[in-house]
């Protein structure tokens, strides 16, 4: 519903649809029939009228003189670019036909990919999933972000539950580990400035020197992968130091004896030798942390991207239930709210996986796709994959190990459909592409993971050119595959409602968002999902929450070939792959950096500015280096994710990293990878 305004100016409510845990609230002012503002609901207390750089420039991605915006068919290569024009019976009618010769055969060699590059829950998943489960298509296993710490958070607490984002401002102690908030969780950085200025000590706990380290008032750049060793010592001195809360413990935490001895056996000493910090700056840590009330965490999902991430998510998570700074409500910890919505969503009714007919089909892990699309037939994997049908990703650029990555795409025998809005990497291997509107020009609904508010997106344009919404083309491709439920013609409004039936649709579209109610300190006397109401520091299907070391670290064999560790935080002013080709936004960031410290480029005769070549078992990439203090000795920082075909040679970052994946989770291993720097 428009939000009233001057005449011949319409503002329409919206959501941003991107991966970020903000999920803000936008008014979006239109004239003439063209986006040309983006701002931030002052309203909504989550986002309080303030966008990041990336989403206020939103009317510069939906009106770029690039967007796709007809359907294409492949006219050479692919991975050329080579492109013709098509109508959409044809584009529909080539891939329907194509789709059911192959599920004739094997319904699994068939695979839907995709992932956040919406998080709404009708134009991701809500059409699509229906027509995948119809078809019999092999599952995909979407773990490529976030799935290691989400499984540690439910061992855990028993849900993707935490603290509420506003009650940071009233912490008098931040530890914020893993995160990169001005960059990446913009509105909490927000809220922990306002406790910095009401006297809050902040702490950040990241190898990188962000722009967030820079303003806490400390800073421990541990190497990578080791945060379950810090937390461990943490732990040691709470114990040793009579900082425990030893009644919630008592009354709130099963499996308590058996941390403890896990902790004993890592005193400061160790955990600095494995770190790479210094013991005393643990124990400072450890003695604010352990005195101070309320004491909050944000946790963040980088640190989960090793080989040892699930168990060290679980080990930071039980920190406030050994302190009891639960039992305040600007204490605890957040790593994802999106648990909480669980009482308002009906996902099998979205979903509808009692579609699936049969027995239930094999499951890929979208990590695993560079290997998975070179295999052939067998008994242990099944049929080869013979179509893909990309939506909402970007895997050529995003995927790890995207040498691999590549290949499987450039397979002359692989039938590749791709939803987009630009002609990604992805896009350019396609067979053929189906133009999608944006955020900006469909209905959807948004549940949050940072906060506890759902949201409402009403298009605020008409779609532009011929482009249709995700759902739209997956209702039209059911029609061409003979699909005849009546599930198959549900409209958006009816997907919108079918989401969320706990929410008041009407109040929604009235306000643009509603807030769950919820206590404000959730887990003051308990209370956690699990079984028994108690935070679990042991389960029987995992044993103890224990420090995993990294599969690449200083003590690995390869270390000796590439002693340097490397990890691939986003660039400020790019979401993962998406605003790459935004040229005021890409002007910004100039070209794919290498931060390294100036110790490391030193020893190598690498300048500031000079081309590199980055290297190991998997790949080379180059780019320039900067030398700096972002980097700490011995760490480099690969900022990414460019699009291919914007590199300087024609790949990005993930030429280095690996499909190896986490402890447990299934989730990928970025941050977990060696390599070597020499001038290029």
């Amino acid at each position: 519903m428009p939000v009233p305004s001057d005449a011949g100016v319409r503002v329409v409510r919206g959501a941003c649809p991107h991966d970020c845990p903000d999920t803000c609230a936008l008014r979006v002012t239109v004239q003439d029939g063209r986006v040309i503002r983006v701002q931030g609901d002052p309203d909504h207390p989550p986002t309080h009228g303030a966008l990041c750089t990336k989403v206020s420039r939103y009317h510069e991605r939906t009106h770029h003189p690039e967007r796709v915006l007809h359907p294409l068919k492949r006219s050479g290569p692919k991975g050329s670019g080579r492109f013709e024009r098509i109508g959409w019976d044809e584009a529909l009618d080539t891939v329907a036909s194509r789709l059911r010769a192959i599920a004739a055969r094997a319904p699994e060699a068939v695979l839907p990919y995709s992932y956040a590059g919406t998080m709404g829950l009708v134009q991701g998943e809500a059409m699509a999933l229906r027509v995948f489960h119809k078809l019999g298509a092999s599952l995909l296993d979407r773990t490529i972000c976030s799935s290691a710490g989400s499984e540690a958070l439910v061992a855990t607490y028993g849900g993707k539950v935490g603290m509420h984002l506003e009650h940071f401002a009233e912490s008098r102690l931040i530890v914020i580990w893993g995160s990169n908030s001005i960059t990446s969780n913009l509105h909490f950085w927000t809220f922990a400035q306002q406790a910095k200025r009401q006297g809050a000590k902040l702490w950040c706990i990241d190898p990188r020197r962000t722009e967030t380290a820079e303003k806490c008032h400390r800073h421990l750049a541990l190497l990578p992968g080791t945060d379950g060793a810090l937390a461990l010592a943490l732990m040691h001195e709470l114990i040793t130091r009579g900082w425990l809360d030893e009644d919630y413990i008592e009354r709130h935490v099963e499996g308590f004896d058996a941390l403890r001895e896990r902790a004993l056996q890592w005193p400061p000493e160790r955990a600095a030798a494995e770190c790479g910090l210094q013991a005393d700056d643990i124990r400072e840590l450890a003695r604010e942390y352990g005195t101070t009330q309320p004491a909050a965490i944000r946790l963040n999902y980088g640190m989960q991207r090793v080989a040892g991430g699930g168990n060290a998510v679980r080990l930071v998570a039980l920190l406030p239930c050994l302190t009891g700074a639960w039992r305040h409500r600007a204490g605890g910890l957040l790593l994802s709210s999106s648990g909480w919505f669980k009482g308002v969503r009906d996902d099998a009714a979205l979903y509808r996986p009692d579609l699936l007919a049969g027995p239930r089909p094999r499951t890929i892990n979208m990590v695993t796709i560079g290997d998975d699309l070179l295999r052939e037939t067998s008994d242990a994997f099944g049929p080869k994959i013979e179509a893909l049908v990309v939506y909402d990703s970007n895997p050529v650029a995003v995927a790890p190990d995207s040498a691999r990555v590549a290949r499987g795409f450039a397979r002359e025998d692989l039938f590749t459909v791709v939803l987009e809005h630009f002609m990604t990497d992805t896009a350019d291997h396609a067979d053929i592409v189906l133009p999608a509107t944006t955020q900006l020009e469909h209905l959807d609904v948004h549940v949050a993971y940072g906060h506890t508010y759902a949201l409402l997106n009403e298009p605020a344009i008409a779609p532009l050119g011929e482009a249709r919404p995700n759902a739209q083309i997956f209702r039209d491709l059911a029609q061409r595959l003979g699909y005849s439920e009546p599930c198959f013609a549900d409209s958006d409004e009816q997907l919108a409602r079918a989401a969320l039936p706990g929410v008041d649709f009407d109040a929604l579209r009235r306000n643009g968002w509603v807030k769950l109610t919820l206590p404000d300190a959730p887990f003051a006397a308990g209370g956690f999902q699990t079984g028994s109401g108690k935070a679990q520091a042991a389960t029987p299907a995992l044993g103890v929450a224990d420090y995993v070391p990294p599969a690449e670290g200083r003590h690995a064999p390869l270390a000796a070939r590439y002693p340097l560790a490397m990890i691939s935080p986003p660039a400020r002013n790019f979401l993962n792959s998406s605003f790459v080709n935004v040229r005021s936004l890409r002007d910004s960031e100039r070209e794919p950096l290498l931060e390294m410290h100036p110790d490391d480029a030193a020893a190598r005769g690498i300048a500031d500015g000079a081309l590199v070549e980055v290297f190991n078992d998997r790949g080379r990439y180059h780019c320039r280096a900067r030398v700096g203090e972002r980097a700490r000795p011995g760490v480099v920082n690969g900022l990414g994710v460019w699009w291919r075909k914007f590199g300087v040679r024609g790949t990005n970052v993930n030429q280095l990293t690996s499909q190896r994946l986490t402890d447990f989770g299934r989730g990928p291993t970025f941050y977990d990878c060696r390599v070597e720097v020499r001038p290029a």
